[in-house]
């Protein structure tokens, strides 16, 4: 599997720093499923979808994301690339454009149906992330 330089670099994480983003990974989807607000579930269900992503780039691939413009997509694309599923990158660049749509166009409504739906995906990505991993 080849990684863009523009939105990967070569970097070796320390069992500590992969724990320290599973943990990030764990506290988002724990708002998302237990705040009150839908644009708070999605925003954090959709953060924690990103962050497992990163975390298993950084155990699986020893590579650190860069954050410049595309990054989100192309974390998908590995993400689902590495776990074999690619409703991985359909779904979350669904959740991808709806977020971009509320943030830059404010265009963001979302149902109770949708975020309920995307907690559930959101939830197996990360159990299917965490088994894949050493210390999941």
């Amino acid at each position: 599997m080849s990684y863009d330089k523009q939105f990967f670099r070569k970097f070796k994480f320390t069992p500590a720093q992969i724990e320290g983003h599973i943990q990030s990974v764990e506290r988002d989807y724990d708002i998302a499923k237990n705040v009150g607000y839908l644009e708070v579930k999605f925003t954090y269900c959709y953060q924690a979808l990103i962050k497992i992503g990163i975390a298993i780039l950084a155990e699986k691939a020893g590579v650190k994301v860069r954050s410049v413009p595309g990054h989100h997509i192309k974390i998908l694309e590995k993400l689902s690339e590495i776990l074999n599923d690619p409703d991985v990158l359909t779904i979350g660049n669904d959740m991808r454009v709806k977020r971009n749509k509320g943030f830059y166009e404010a265009e963001g409504t979302i149902t109770k149906k949708e975020v309920d739906d995307y907690i559930v995906f959101v939830s197996g990505v990360i159990q299917k992330a965490k088994k894949m991993m050493s210390n999941g």
